[in-house]
Formats: C-alpha cells, structure tokens, sequence
C-alpha cells in the first residue's frame, strides 16, 4: 500500500509492522493505540464498550471527537474457510476493498455506515485487520426487528429493505453475503453493512433476484430456529415491493 493508494480525505502512515488509513481527527487516537495494541483489542477492553453481535463482536464506543460513536470490528472469515484460516488473509486484507466497495456504493445512493479508518496488522504474506466504521444511532439488524409478533413493526423495516434492495440493484451491485444480520434498520431507512462482499457490474433485476434469493435464505433459517418472525406473505410482498421499485 502506498499514499497513493489512500482514499481522498484520508491519511495513510505505518506503525510499525502496521498500515493505518483514517480520517484526520481518528489519526491521533490511532497512532497511540495501534503503537501498543490493536484497535479491536482496545475498544473491547473499554468499559464503555457495548457489544455488537455477528460472526464475532463488534463493540461500539464514542468517537474521541465526542460527536457519536464508532463500530470497531476484526475481520475473519466465515463458512468453511473460517475454521481453517481465522482472521489470518493474504496481505493486505479485505480492508481496502471494503473502503473502497463502501465509497463507491455511497457515490450510487447506497446507505451504508462512512467508513472512518481501517489497521493492517502484516505478518509476512499474511496479515490482519480491523475496520472503523461511524455507529448509527438508533439502529437495529433485521434480525432483531423481526423478532416480534408487532405486524406494524415488521412491515415497516421490511418496506426499508425492499428499498435498500432495489437501490442496491439500481447500482448494479451484488451482496454475497446478504444476510439478516447485514442489514441495518434505522429510524427512515434500512443501510447495508459489512461490505467487502459486493461486487459491481451486474444487470439490476438480476442483482435484485440474487440479493432477494440470499436474504430470503438467510430468513428461511433464522425462521426456522425460531428468531424471527415473518412469514411467507410477508417475504413475498418483500419481494413485490423491492421488483416494483427498481
């Protein structure tokens, strides 16, 4: 990675055996960190932590501007893969793609959370990383708003996502992990989360048609353990809705 490679309105530089890229007011807090530890190990050792489940916590802490929060996450991998390599990817990590794939869906109308800075930890032809995105407040996952008998309350964020679907399409964009816990619903909108597995360049009605068959997949599953509740008519008028909208 070099200078050049950094995202307009970020700053590159190197700790170490470590990359940082930031916005400028992270910089400091970055480099004070990452100099004795890494920024996940430090948000999750902070009593004002506040976890987030996933694949493996993320934790939400205030941003040192005192202006909202920030998400901190380490990336690994997931599936089958996740059992054999970990967080361990080949140098540099997902990391740059994911800011780049989140500028790029944001230039599109996309929602999706800014990205505020991101640390590769290298070790050889493989490294680590951690992401820094700005926490939305208030702010659910799909799982957790669809885990409730309130009709009102399951139409509504499943008419946010039948609009982030569509608009996601409109850009030609696939999600290959789009599940429910990759979707965020927020007070007006539902926004798109943990991004490094899109990709560009797809006819929209069938990048509509993938992203519907993924979440609806991972629905079929959270339904069937009991997590969420909605139902068949419910995902097709999901589905309706997201078509008329492209």
């Amino acid at each position: 990675m070099s200078p050049r490679a950094c995202p307009a309105g970020y700053e590159h530089f190197v700790i170490g055996r470590a990359e940082a890229v930031a916005v400028p007011d992270l910089v400091p807090l970055v480099r004070e960190v990452v100099a004795n530890s890494t920024l996940y190990d430090w948000a999750r050792g902070r009593p004002d932590a506040q976890a987030l489940a996933g694949r493996q916590p993320a934790y939400a802490v205030p941003l040192p501007t005192g202006d909202g929060g920030m998400v901190v996450r380490h990336n690994r991998h997931g599936g089958l893969l996740g059992g054999i390599t970990g967080d361990r990817f080949l140098y540099p990590t997902r990391a740059p793609l994911e800011f780049d794939l989140s500028g790029r869906l944001a230039q599109a109308g996309v929602p999706t959370p800014p990205m505020l800075a991101y640390v590769v930890y290298r070790s050889g032809w493989f490294a680590r990383s951690d992401v820094v995105t700005r926490r939305v407040v208030p702010g659910e996952d799909l799982v957790t708003r669809l885990a409730t008998n309130d009709h009102s309350r399951v139409a509504e964020c499943l008419d946010f996502t039948a609009t982030l679907l569509a608009t996601i399409a409109r850009a030609g964009a696939r999600h290959e992990d789009l599940n429910a816990k990759n979707v965020l619903i927020g007070s007006i909108q539902a926004i798109l989360l943990d991004v490094d597995r899109v990709t560009f360049g797809h006819e929209p009605a069938c990048a509509l048609a993938l992203n519907l068959d993924r979440l609806e997949r991972s629905l079929h599953k959270l339904r069937a353990r009991s997590m969420v509740q909605v139902s068949d008519g419910a995902l097709a008028t999901l589905r309706a809705t997201a078509t008329a909208r492209l």
